[in-house]
């Protein structure tokens, strides 16, 4: 199983992936200007959100099940 992982320190707020993501899972939080993941549960899993992101902050990782 995947997992959607944000790194906010690489973010830089550009709403790149927000804007790619077909599922509305990401939202921009105005207080910090960083990418936050809103609605993980929704998320399809898709990267489109990893292939746009130009900081390389918001990635796809395996789940480990040890």
């Amino acid at each position: 199983m995947k997992k959607l992982m944000l790194e906010e320190d690489y973010c830089k707020g550009c709403n790149i992936c927000a804007y790619f993501c077909p599922k509305g899972v990401l939202e921009l939080d105005p207080h910090f200007g960083k990418m936050t993941i809103k609605h993980r549960e929704e998320c399809i899993f898709c990267g489109q959100c990893e292939i746009r992101c130009p900081d390389f902050a918001i990635y796809l990782e395996e789940e480990d099940h040890a």
